[in-house]
């Protein structure tokens, strides 16, 4: 357990607004607090080093400490208004399929009783299980993974028959069978899918536990005994039903209905997955709108965490005339520290400076606890020995959640992530890597290389966020001169990319400072607040895929995947579009002959050499990690110039999957290997716009060399002059 942690409820905020600050302290005494502007939050020593600035009459206080836990874990809750007391002759039966099996009886279906024990319909590897206190009755029949199975539970006059029923049939294996027990129930009280209620003895203790990791579906309560062989259709049964949740409804929000008639509405908890392939699906729908009842499964996991449900501990009020920028939390005592990031807007309606940073936090989100499987002792010796890195990695805090490029125990991919929990990779000092040449940052610590670079070039500049262009849209960027984003922009609404298309489109000029940008679509929610939902669907380079049938969003309805199958590729917007990743290692750029063309020359005044970014604090060179490259094909305008391009990559550096027709053949026809390079586009758009595009990651990292005193910095200060200057 970290000795003090907090997150936010939300990432920004204007004058006026206030942010609550929600803290876990295991600390023996009280923690202080205040907050710091954070201009660089790169610990390296061989750079600028850490620059968390004092705000001057800032918010400071003192609070008591006190643990608030973190519990994952999903299912879903249905609390009856009055105990529901069943016939002495009903059926219950919930349709399963197994994702992780062992000697664990995983929960399908749960029933707390008035007298205060629970009835378990169970999963193991040995079969399924019927369950109250200490006594399981078992069915002999070891089930399949991702095999539909219905667990039915058929209760007459004190006795039990349990059955499981294969929905298809599994050839070589004896995987269905029946137990019979005796049974006698009291009203039911609360009623969960996909896990067991347990009654909390300490803060420590969670509420729910032996959770499916798997899929659920149907869950129903029938009067009489319903002993045929053959599975449940509740739509041929609805006379006798006393409740029938139904997951095929309201897939977009965090309900689930009752179908029966007392209308026993259900709640999700730390919100498992839906929109999800159920036992009916047969191909001939790919998107749930479709046939809703076909996606009527809902799949829990062990380790779903969306709300902590933390209590505020304070709020922080955002006074008039603080300076719009990148602030931070910050919470220490008896030696321990954690600082919390967010970010102040200029007053709605107002710009404070002609330039945006346009921060990427839909990407942070994404990422946010992102295990590596990379802490090792070279990774805790260089934390341990740079002052200022942040102490904690999320893969030594597991209960605060994972991110969507990992996978759940049960090996499904995780498509959501939440900002109500702590984002311990979204924090200064954060270091990512392990890297030989450089810091190893990404993300929010590595954007700050470019907020940096902006105050020592003496830029000013306001701070926006992806959430607010998500709600705002083109009305937040429309008096900018120019909008700057970080280094790796990539996951975006169709709001979002709406909003930029219709800036540069307006004359806006926007500076793309990154690679692999304007990629991923996602999804959000008001139903559903703070939370993205990604589908890894087709192609791109995924961390998982996502199943046949389930390319749709759950939150939106809407075609998931890459922008590029969306008919949005990067290079419509932005000019390049992701082409090549290789390990955290970075090379230079050499200057292209279009580089003298007079719509260009101009940014290279005082750019001294023609290989750039031969250095840097993000894998040693400009041009790295994950690079963009100019395709027509794609989008990139006939008047786009490309003035630079890397060489010189590592052989370690591959194509994207979304190129490759073969291990030989191309889309573009090109080489393979011809495929891996970043490219520096510039292009103009009608009523004055224009669109400067760098093509790699690693680019900001390269900012600070030699005190801002190098080509790439010359290079960037030379284009944000030009394009931060009145029309």
């Amino acid at each position: 357990m970290l000795p003090i942690i907090g997150y936010v409820d939300r990432f920004s905020a204007r004058a006026g607004e206030s942010i609550a600050i929600k803290v876990s302290s295991r600390l023996a005494v009280p923690y202080d607090v205040d907050l710091v502007r954070i201009r660089h939050a790169d610990p390296n020593p061989a750079g600028p080093g850490m620059r968390l600035l004092d705000v001057p009459n800032g918010f400071t206080g003192r609070f008591p400490s006190r643990f608030q836990p973190a519990h994952p874990g999903s299912c879903v809750l249905v609390r009856p208004n009055m105990p529901l007391t069943l016939p002495e002759q009903c059926t219950i039966a919930i349709r399963v399929q197994p994702w992780l099996l062992d000697a664990t009886p995983r929960t399908a279906l749960a029933l707390r009783l008035r007298d205060g024990r629970v009835l378990c319909l169970d999963m193991t590897a040995a079969g399924a299980g019927l369950r109250l206190g200490n006594n399981r009755t078992t069915v002999d029949a070891p089930p399949l993974t991702q095999r539909w199975y219905e667990l039915r539970l058929i209760l007459n006059a004190g006795r039990a028959r349990l059955m499981q029923i294969p929905l298809k049939q599994n050839w070589g294996a004896r995987d269905g069978g029946q137990a019979n027990a005796n049974l006698q129930l009291e009203p039911v009280n609360l009623i969960c899918f996909g896990a067991e209620p347990v009654r909390p003895t300490d803060l420590e203790t969670a509420p729910y536990r032996h959770v499916i990791d798997g899929r659920i579906e149907d869950p129903m309560i029938l009067e009489g005994s319903h002993t045929q062989p053959a599975p449940l259709e509740p739509e041929k049964v609805l006379g006798q039903v006393i409740a029938w949740w139904d997951f095929s409804a309201d897939i977009p929000t965090a309900q689930v209905s009752d179908r029966g008639p007392r209308g026993m509405t259900g709640v999700l908890h730390n919100f498992p997955t839906r929109a999800l392939r159920g036992s009916r699906w047969d191909g001939s729908a790919m998107a749930w709108r479709h046939a809703p009842r076909h996606y009527a499964a809902l799949h829990c996991h062990a380790d779903d965490l969306y709300d902590c449900n933390w209590q505020t501990d304070f709020t922080v009020p955002i006074p008039d005339g603080m300076e719009s920028g990148v602030y931070g939390v910050r919470l220490r005592g008896e030696g321990a520290e954690d600082i919390i990031p967010f970010y102040v807007l200029p007053p709605r309606g107002t710009t404070t400076a002609p330039v945006a940073f346009l921060a990427s936090t839909f990407t942070y989100q994404i990422y946010g606890n992102h295990h590596r499987g990379n802490v090792d002792d070279a990774y805790r010796a260089r934390r341990a020995g740079w002052p200022g890195a942040a102490p904690h990695n999320p893969q030594e805090a597991p209960e605060y959640g994972v991110s969507t490029y990992n996978k759940h125990p049960d090996g499904s991919g995780v498509c959501y992530s939440s900002a109500r929990r702590p984002l311990l990779t979204m924090r200064p000092g954060y270091l990512t890597f392990t890297d030989a040449r450089g810091s190893g940052l990404r993300h929010f610590p590595a954007d700050t290389h470019l907020t940096d670079w902006l105050e020592g070039r003496g830029f000013s500049y306001d701070v926006i966020t992806d959430h607010d262009l998500h709600r705002e849209g083109y009305d937040l960027l429309r008096n900018y001169r120019a909008v700057l984003t970080g280094s790796h922009p990539e996951y975006h609404t169709t709001e979002t990319l709406d909003a930029l298309g219709k800036y540069v489109g307006e004359g806006g000029k926007l500076c793309y400072l990154g690679g692999n940008g304007f990629y991923w679509r996602i999804a959000v929610s008001d139903s559903v607040p703070d939370i993205v939902e990604v589908r890894r669907g087709e192609g791109g380079i995924r961390a998982w895929a996502a199943e046949p049938g389930e390319y749709y969003h759950a939150l939106d309805g809407a075609y998931g995947g890459l922008w590029r199958r969306n008919g949005r590729p990067p290079q419509m917007l932005a000019g390049v579009g992701f082409s090549s990743q290789g390990l955290f290692e970075g090379t230079y750029y050499r200057v292209m002959p279009d580089a003298a063309d007079p719509r260009v020359a101009w940014m290279f005044d005082n750019v001294v050499g023609q290989r750039l970014g031969e250095f840097g604090l993000s894998g040693g060179g400009a041009a790295g990690f994950e690079l963009d490259r100019a395709d027509p094909l794609l989008g990139t305008p006939p008047n786009a110039l490309i003035v630079a391009r890397s060489e010189a990559h590592q052989s370690h550096f591959v194509p994207v999957p979304e190129e490759l027709l073969s291990h030989l053949a191309t889309v573009t026809g090109e080489k393979p290997a011809a495929l891996i390079r970043a490219e520096i586009v510039y292009f103009e758009t009608p009523h004055g716009g224009a669109v400067f595009s760098v093509g790699s990651i690693t680019f900001c990292g390269s900012l600070s060399h030699r005190h801002y005193n190098n080509n790439i910095s010359r290079l960037l200060e030379n284009v944000l002059k030009r394009f931060s200057e009145p029309a």
